[in-house]
């Protein structure tokens, strides 16, 4: 944990000493809501979100409305609602394999024992890991519907040809996501999650991870 620890204090170091404000807030003010931040990430175990996943390509975009259910270590169930022809699917995965089923057509579960990094960076517990770890973070300010957010952003590992970086829209309010956006190496759109509701550390139940 103290490469982690670290890089919360450097970048609080780099902002503060350089006297960056976000989003006209007093410099005590940003500084409260990025420690605020750092907390709530360094001490995330798990979330329940709504969440509409939009996948994007040179071909069109294919956009998604899911539930997600993930811990931080890793597990975690994602159903897919809508849209109708695609509703009911269901991607579970324990810690060790992935099952994917569909709820609607009883006794039909496939496994697939190998992760997709398209599936696994569209969880927050993925954002996290990736933002304590990076080499390189930063943090801005935004507006969505005139709502003042924070921004994060991280660096993803493992030189995925299409998945390079992520931000996170934080509600200056609540704290909590409400967007999050993957880009490619050459800083396109690839992937946005944009959250309808999140909870943090809501107990999950094993169960919620078996198929």
């Amino acid at each position: 944990m103290k490469p982690i620890r670290l890089t919360a204090l450097l970048m609080t170091a780099v902002i503060f000493a350089t006297g960056c404000q976000l989003n006209g807030t007093t410099r005590s003010e940003t500084q409260n809501i990025y420690e605020k931040l750092q907390s709530i990430l360094v001490n995330v175990q798990s979330y329940i979100g709504e969440a509409t996943v939009e996948y994007k390509s040179n071909k069109g975009s294919n956009l998604y409305e899911t539930v997600q259910k993930a811990r931080i270590t890793g597990e975690y169930r994602v159903e897919v609602v809508g849209p109708e022809r695609v509703a009911g699917n269901i991607t579970i995965f324990d810690g060790h394999t992935i099952y994917q089923f569909n709820q609607r057509i009883s006794g039909k579960i496939a496994v697939s024992t190998k992760e997709s990094q398209e599936r696994s960076e569209i969880f927050f517990t993925s954002f996290i890991k990736n933002y304590l770890r990076s080499n390189e973070t930063s943090v801005s300010a935004a507006r969505i519907a005139d709502d003042p957010c924070t921004v994060l952003e991280a660096q993803i590992p493992g030189d995925h040809p299409y998945l390079a970086t992520q931000k996170v829209w934080f509600d200056n309010s609540t704290l909590k996501p409400v967007k999050m956006i993957i880009y490619d190496p050459q800083g396109s759109e690839r992937i946005i999650v944009t959250y309808e509701s999140f909870e943090y550390n809501v107990p999950l139940e094993d169960s919620e991870f078996k198929a």
